[in-house]
């Protein structure tokens, strides 16, 4: 393999820097500057983590001092891994039992969705804003928009702060409802 081509892709994950990012995001929690939610979902990115710029991502807003001595490593790491089981295990769960919400055929207009009498999609929830979201569809697929919303617009458990492209499968939340994309070939 020449220098050129070796460069075109980022080195692999290994468990060194695996342990060295989970040292940092424990840091982190001791120091308050990441909320344990936070915590749990940024593990499971770490232990998903195939390429090391999917690593530099997860901890690019944290600052990095070296790691902590091993005292009591095992148990931390024990410990880190059952938490990130256990949140992956209920959302899978979840996930399989949320509504499935029909993608509907793209149209010339957005499709809006909230409280209010107008939207396209209504929500009857006190979470969910008046004007929620808006879900455009277009020849390449479906961008979700949130409008400055309350409790937030969520696509597979990050939160949207721009327009975001969604495909069927992707689980999407406005506010406290949560629903399963699905096209209409699909039901």
């Amino acid at each position: 393999m020449n220098p050129v081509e070796y460069s075109a892709h980022s080195p692999r994950v290994s468990d060194a820097d695996r342990e060295r990012a989970l040292d940092v995001l424990r840091e982190s929690v001791v120091a308050g500057r990441v909320s344990q939610d936070t915590f749990v979902r940024r593990v499971e990115l770490v232990l998903a983590a195939a390429r090391l710029e999917e690593l530099h991502a997860v901890l690019s807003d944290l600052p990095q001092a070296d790691p902590l001595p091993e005292q009591g490593g095992w148990l931390m790491t024990t410990v880190t891994r059952i938490a990130a089981f256990n949140g992956r295990l209920r959302r899978a769960w979840k996930s399989e039992r949320l509504p499935q919400l029909v993608l509907p055929a793209p149209g010339p207009l957005p499709l809006s969705i909230g409280r209010a009498s107008g939207s396209g999609l209504r929500l009857n929830d006190a979470s969910v804003s008046r004007r929620h979201a808006q879900l455009c569809g277009s020849a390449s697929g479906w961008t979700l928009r949130d409008l400055g919303s309350a409790n937030g617009t969520w696509v597979n458990g990050c939160r949207v702060t721009d327009a975001v492209r969604v495909r069927p499968g992707d689980q999407v939340s406005f506010g406290a409802m949560s629903f399963l994309l699905a096209s209409r070939r699909e039901v």
